[in-house]
This record gives C-alpha cells, structure tokens and sequence, in this order.
C-alpha cells in the first residue's frame, strides 16, 4: 500500500501477503480483560485537587485515615498534595497470580499535575466487580508543567501518568487454557477468503500429523479448530500458530482529510476515466489611506477604504487515469501534479463515477 502526505509514493513491487497465523489471529481463550479502580495520589508539591472544588477527594482521604487508625474529626485540612485518580489497567491472558501488569492513573479532580506522586493501594476490579489486581507505586508523568506570575509553559500532559509493573495480580481468570474442549481462532481483520485459508492450512498440517482435518471456517472472522485426543492442547497450539497463510483483504482507500493522508490498498482498481482539476484562487488586499484636511480648514482626518480583488485560475487539463494495478494508478495521479486535497478531491469524484472499484473510508 502507499501513503500520501505531500504526494503519492510509489509502492514497492508486491512480494505476496504471506503471514503467521499468530500475526492474522488470536485465540480466543487468550483475550484480554480490562480492570479499573479509583485511588489516590499522595505526596504532590502542591498541585493537587483543591478540597473545595473536589469534595471527594477530602472524604477518601479521611476514610483512608480511619482505615489506617487514624482519628480525622474535629480538623479540615487545605493541603493541596493528594489527588483524586482513577486507576485502569489490563489483564493478559493466562495471567496468574503474583504476576505484575502496568497500571495508567488519570486525574478526576481539579489537579494540575501527578509528578511526583505516589498511587496509594488500589483495587482493580473486572467488570464481574471481583478484584482481580492491587496496585501501587511511583506515577511516571511525561509531561510537565513551569508557571511564573505572567506566564506559564506545559508540555504533554501533566494530569495522567503510568505506574510501571505498580499492580499485582491476586486472582487468575477462572478459565483454564487446557480445560478448553477445541480452539476458536479469531481474525484481527474478518475476511472469508482468509478464514477458509487458515483452515487449508491448519488441515494439512493436521493430515500429516493426526492424519485426518481438525479445523472449519465459522465465518469470516472465526476459525474453530477440533483438539485431537492424542495431542497436547498446548503444543497444538505452538504449532499451528507458526503455520504460513496467504492473507487476502478488501480492496479500500482511506482517506484522512485532516492531515492530507491518503492510503490505498494494492487492489485498488480505477477504470479509465478523464479527469480534469483547476482550483480558483482569490486574494483580497486592504490597503486604507489617511487623508489629512487641509491647514485651518477646520475638517477632520478621514481613512478611505482601498480594496484591491484578483482572482487567478489554476490548472485545468485533462488527464487519463487508469488504474489496473496499484503502481499504474499511483503513477497517474502523480502525473496530475496536484496537492494531497486535490488528489483527495479525485478519488471522491472518481468514485462517485462509478469508476473506483474499491471502498472509500473517510476519516
């Protein structure tokens, strides 16, 4: 494929789309979980949540304090070094107890920066609500934060950060890898063509080893994949995911008009069409003058307006654009010798001809 930001490049001669199964798939035994918690921040050089304007971070604080022995009744503190976060993380598959994960910390309350800090004891829960990962430690912050009496510079973000290995996991998932009856292999990118190959493929491979197939294509996204009795399902599993697939996908044009980006798959087809392009560009000057009156004249000074208009036309041949292989269509736009937007602009019109025999994916 290529991508355009100044200009469409030229693609390198297509070598065949042959991957691994680990890089097409995943099973899906083996999906992720994701794992929240709300916490707090201590130990900030004043850049904290204001008590005032974030009323819940006093009322953890004080729970925290009586949870730890400690008497809060009586006292209001206006420290501003204790900072309300909410604290995400995700759960690998097969993870298993004592195991570290990453845990990211955002800012809920009015804090203007987390450097520094320290994640106080947090518990991260599943969406079942059970509490699979604790974490703790020192919040790394990129970004940061310099303010003066006039003036103030941040770069990045100062109210989020990343707490490095800080949870550890204290309950494994219920489910057992090798407790599973067969595989179910998902596609990252669903194709018929693909899925039906990855089960070629994996039937080969089981003729010669277990000497009959093992493995269907559901749909285009799921591949199911029979556990033979004499294997291990582990194994099994090592070897079929190191196994060679030819990958097939749609044939789309993405378009980015924000940026100017454009990326075309290589089986984008365009047929013959004539295009033509000019653009109309018009340029507004205000150049006012003064005009003083004259001595004792008793007038007053008057600014006349003064507007000067062109308006210059730009382009406008006619070009034959023909795509039958990636190279060809990119190497005829080229010649165009338009912008990005301009060649943008084609391809919407060349689809809205008929002639674009492809997806159109505006960004």
């Amino acid at each position: 494929m290529a991508i355009a930001l100044a200009g469409l490049a030229l693609p390198a001669p297509d070598a065949g789309a042959a991957s691994r199964i680990k890089d097409i798939a995943s099973l899906q035994s083996g999906r992720d979980n994701q794992l929240i918690g709300y916490g707090l921040v201590v130990g900030l050089q004043g850049t904290g949540d204001s008590l005032r304007s974030s009323p819940f971070t006093e009322q953890s604080m004080r729970a925290m304090l009586q949870n730890l022995g400690i008497s809060t009744q009586g006292g209001q503190s206006n420290a501003k070094n204790v900072a309300a976060v909410m604290v995400t993380a995700t759960l690998p598959p097969f993870a298993s107890p004592g195991s570290r994960i990453d845990a990211n910390v955002s800012s809920l309350g009015d804090a203007t920066s987390l450097r520094g800090g320290t994640l106080v004891m947090t518990s991260l829960s599943g969406a079942d609500g059970q509490i699979y990962a604790v974490g703790q430690g020192s919040v790394i912050v990129s970004g940061f934060t310099a303010q003066g009496q006039a003036a103030t510079v941040t770069e990045g973000v100062t109210t989020s950060g990343r707490v490095p290995n800080g949870a550890i996991v204290e309950r494994e998932l219920p489910s057992k890898f090798k407790d599973s009856i067969n595989l179910v292999v998902q596609l990252r990118n669903p194709d018929f063509s693909t899925a039906v190959g990855i089960a070629d493929v994996v039937n080969n491979y089981a003729r010669n080893t277990f000497g009959g197939p093992i493995a269907e294509a559901r749909d285009s996204q799921e591949v199911v994949i029979q556990k033979p009795r004499e294997a291990d399902l582990t194994r099994l599993m090592a070897d079929i995911e190191n196994l060679i697939v030819e990958t097939d996908t749609p044939a789309k044009v993405v378009i980015n008009e924000r940026t100017g980006t454009i990326v075309i798959g290589a089986d984008v087809r365009v047929s013959k069409v004539a295009v033509s392009y000019g653009t109309l560009t018009v340029q507004v000057t205000e150049t006012p003058q003064v005009i003083q009156p004259q001595p004792f004249s008793r007038g007053v000074t008057a600014v006349q307006p003064q507007t000067d208009i062109q308006a210059t036309a730009t382009g406008g041949n006619v070009a034959v654009v023909e795509g039958p292989d990636l190279r060809t269509l990119v190497a005829g736009l080229n010649n165009i010798g338009v912008k990005p937007d301009g060649i943008i602009a084609i391809l919407q019109g060349i689809k809205s001809a008929g002639a674009l025999q492809a997806e159109l994916v505006l960004q």
